[in-house]
């Protein structure tokens, strides 16, 4: 199996593009910080999945990078 096939992954990385599509409607003068930010919290969600599942044999570093993207993904509905 590849981590693109995971269920956690797909989902996050579909919000990503939704997120990146919805933030192209924010207001100009929000685009270096509020629209930078939820746009690189939203995607690395996506990236510490991945790089979560490169570390599955390693379950100390397994759970670092599952707890790394909860992490994000509470960024991410913060800045939304």
């Amino acid at each position: 199996m590849k981590f693109q096939e995971l269920l956690a992954y797909k989902k996050s990385f579909s919000l990503v593009m939704n997120i990146f599509e919805i933030s192209k409607g924010f207001p100009i003068e929000e685009q270096f910080s509020l629209t930078s930010q939820v746009r690189r919290s939203s995607r690395a969600v996506s990236a510490a999945i991945a790089e979560a599942y490169g570390k599955r044999k390693y379950p100390k570093h397994f759970q670092n990078k599952l707890t790394d993207a909860d992490s994000e993904n509470l960024e991410t509905q913060t800045w939304i």
